[in-house]
């Protein structure tokens, strides 16, 4: 027979408050086996959609992403178009994040270059901040510029 944990052992095992658990019980992300008590009762598999939740959420999976395209490891014939579909999703939140990376790099540079340049205050190196600046300031600006050609096209006609 397979062993089963309260949901105090859950929460002390993931580091999950127990709050999170009924949470997650609740909305059907992960919903655990009921004694006759009515006590909750983590399986091994339990634990495990647990561990990847938490991996999901660091990834900055919405709770709601989580619950709707996760599912699939549970059913008992996975369909190949569900598949390509969470496929497609996976891309498409990759492509965000790599977004999010670029950015970051953008601004961490900035940073750098800010604090190089507070450091021992040059107009070389002042002039260098005002370049990043720039390039920064016109490439959001490129955005939203394509941003808003998009949204004209749509009243065109």
């Amino acid at each position: 027979m397979e062993k089963l944990y309260s949901i105090q052992e859950a929460s002390r095992m993931l580091g999950i408050p127990k709050d999170t658990l009924r949470y997650y019980d609740r909305l059907g992300i992960v919903s655990p086996t009921r004694e006759n008590n009515r006590y909750r009762r983590y399986s091994k598999n339990d634990l495990i959609d647990l561990m990847n939740i938490q991996i999901m959420q660091y990834a900055d999976f919405s709770l709601d992403e989580i619950k709707g395209k996760f599912g699939f490891h549970r059913m008992e014939k996975v369909d190949p178009a569900y598949c390509q579909e969470v496929a497609a999703f996976l891309d498409a939140k990759n492509a965000e994040t790599r977004k999010k990376i670029d950015h970051l790099q953008k601004v961490s540079q900035l940073l750098d270059v800010a604090a190089d340049t507070l450091r021992d205050f040059n107009p070389e190196k002042d002039q260098r901040l005002a370049e990043i600046v720039r390039e920064i300031y016109q490439g959001i600006r490129k955005k939203e510029t394509e941003i808003f050609g998009e949204g004209c096209d749509d009243h065109q006609g």
